[in-house]
């Protein structure tokens, strides 16, 4: 690890370099607590105009998950269903409603936003998307487990549990702690030289 960088080694090896996704977990379970902490944490770092467009629907067990499971690829159904909690993670398409609190210098934004739902859905899913980056970092501070998943009907999954909503499901995350061969082998990441120009 590099002398450079000034966050302590355990930590850069809990958050990155040692940082894996699980495909198994225990039945430990995620406490609301872990929850409330995993936000607080992740809330911090920018997004365009502090627009926070970022929602998060947690699913535990019971029939709710099971309706979520239906719109699981089956490969990422076995994993999904024995997850201690499983988090969708969805960009508010109507985060503007919000700007005059968030972004109290420019309020008018809310209505210009207002006129321009194409260009909203774009702000939206790419700044939320910054936003869940930063959201399984915070989950791995909270020292536990994320196993996010692509493999899912978003369309099906929206209109399963946001239908009388604005949001738009994005990513599907397990959380929990891991379990019995939780990780796939490390794979190969590009180098510096292989990554950057400099102009």
């Amino acid at each position: 690890m590099s002398h450079l960088i000034t966050l302590p080694p355990d930590a850069q090896a809990l958050l990155f370099t040692e940082a894996r996704t699980a495909n198994t977990f225990t039945d430990e379970p995620v406490t609301d607590e872990q929850l409330r902490a995993i936000h607080d944490l992740a809330k911090y770092p920018p997004t365009a105009a502090n627009i926070q467009p970022l929602r998060v629907l947690y699913v535990r067990d019971g029939e709710p998950r099971q309706r979520l499971l239906t719109h699981m690829n089956e490969g990422n159904r076995a994993k999904t269903a024995t997850a201690p909690v499983v988090a969708v993670l969805a960009a508010d398409t109507d985060f503007h409603e919000l700007i005059p609190r968030v972004f109290p210098i420019r309020p008018q934004m809310r209505d210009a936003l207002a006129d321009d739902p194409a260009g909203r859905e774009q702000m939206a899913r790419f700044n939320a998307t910054l936003q869940i980056a930063y959201w399984l970092l915070a989950v791995r501070a909270a020292d536990l487990a994320a196993g996010p998943m692509a493999g899912f009907d978003a369309a099906g999954l929206d209109k399963e549990f946001f239908a009388d909503s604005s949001w738009r499901s994005l990513l599907v995350v397990n959380l929990g702690k891991p379990g019995p061969d939780a990780w796939f082998p490390r794979l190969p990441r590009l180098d510096y030289d292989d990554v950057v120009r400099h102009a």
